[in-house]
């Protein structure tokens, strides 16, 4: 089978991490997940505060790396500890935006996921992937939703989560980061001009896998 890469775009909770995992899984190919990585340093930023002088000080020292465990899925490392499970917490989540527009950040970031990409085989999931990290892949696609369902979708993920948060400060948190990325000096959040759109409005997760898995396949057919 010919491989190719997948780049997965959209707005906060569209569904794109989720989505991306299992049509990876199905088409036997790696998930990476963009966003997990921006976390990571948010949560670094966060814990050195106190002693932070400079990103580029802070991205020089530090040590990312990205772990498969058979059972548990992708893992985040950080400084040689799994911080998988600190991801999602309420202060990475509301800083997460700031950190990720910072040059330095992003420059890193975007040279380590060029180069996870570069035998094919991918599906990543992020906000520029298809406009500035993978501007060749073979499939590009830009998931949105409505911010009433995003913010019911990332609710029920806290409760999973046991996170405390209310479906109306969700909501204004997920406009407020739409806005905040599609309106960023440095690549903004925005659809790749031959990217696919899909709303997942209203589809499940099955629904929505199925139709980027066919799209996959004539991409396949096509490389």
């Amino acid at each position: 089978m010919t491989a190719i890469n997948i780049a997965l775009d959209g707005p906060a909770a569209a569904g794109k991490s989720t989505i991306a995992k299992r049509v990876a899984a199905k088409l036997s190919m790696i998930y990476v997940d963009t966003g997990a990585m921006y976390r990571a340093i948010t949560y670094h930023y966060l814990q050195n505060k106190s002693s932070f002088t400079d990103f580029k000080t802070l991205i020089s020292n530090i040590q990312l790396e990205l772990k498969y465990d058979e059972e548990k899925g992708q893992r985040v490392w950080l400084q040689n500890e799994d911080i998988t499970e600190q991801l999602r917490e309420n202060d990475v989540t509301e800083n997460v935006s700031y950190v990720a527009s910072i040059e330095e950040v992003r420059t890193f970031l975007v040279d380590y996921q060029q180069k996870l990409a570069k035998e094919k085989g991918i599906v990543m999931d992020g906000r520029d992937i298809g406009t500035t990290v993978l501007p060749n892949a073979e499939l590009k696609v830009y998931m949105i939703a409505s911010v009433e369902e995003r913010a019911m979708r990332r609710l029920k993920d806290n409760e999973q989560r046991g996170i405390a948060s209310t479906y109306e400060q969700l909501k204004k948190d997920i406009a407020d980061r739409d806005a905040y990325d599609m309106n960023r000096a440095i690549s903004p959040l925005k659809k790749a001009e031959d990217a696919i759109e899909i709303d997942t409005t209203g589809l499940t997760i099955e629904e929505v896998t199925n139709q980027i898995i066919s799209l996959a396949n004539e991409a396949i057919q096509n490389a």
